[in-house]
């Protein structure tokens, strides 16, 4: 049932998402094959009618994929702030590491999201973990030169 379930979500089927978590609550924390909950996958794709759906059931904000990704990191990669959003008021951490050590916060860095870098600052991201590598949030930004990225960074230690 749980391949039915991400079925749906990936054909952006709200009522069938809705119908079989209503049947089957505990699916919500089923796994596809690559790792990932209905929530990641959801938010993945940018989905946020069936995001508000999954939301709506008790499970872990912070699961994490085959890489430690989770649904925060993915939406802060892909530049998805309402998602964002949604997830950190729902209770998501906004400084789990993933298998690298990044961060959502190093995430919204290095793929240019500022008004993510601002949400995540703004809602007690640290600025101060390293990667694997050593670096910060403030070391990726000037790596890849994100000049409004590198002033809320400086303006916020």
């Amino acid at each position: 049932m749980s391949d039915s379930l991400f079925d749906a979500i990936r054909n952006n089927d709200e009522n069938t998402v809705s119908d079989l978590l209503k049947s089957n609550p505990e699916l919500v924390g089923s796994r596809d094959q690559r790792g990932s909950t209905p929530l990641l996958l959801s938010t993945y794709f940018g989905l946020k009618e069936i995001t508000h759906i999954i939301l709506k059931y008790p499970q872990d904000l912070n699961a994490q994929d085959a890489s430690g990704n989770t649904a925060l990191m993915g939406v802060c990669f892909k530049g998805f702030e309402e998602i964002a959003e949604k997830l950190i008021k729902a209770g998501a951490d906004v400084n789990t590491r993933n298998f690298n050590g990044g961060t959502a916060l190093i995430f919204a860095v290095s793929f240019g999201r500022t008004n993510l870098v601002r949400l995540l600052l703004d809602n007690g991201a640290d600025p101060e973990i390293k990667d694997d590598s050593g670096n910060t949030a403030l070391d990726h930004a000037r790596m890849h030169s994100v000049k409004d990225a590198i002033a809320l960074l400086t303006n916020n230690n």
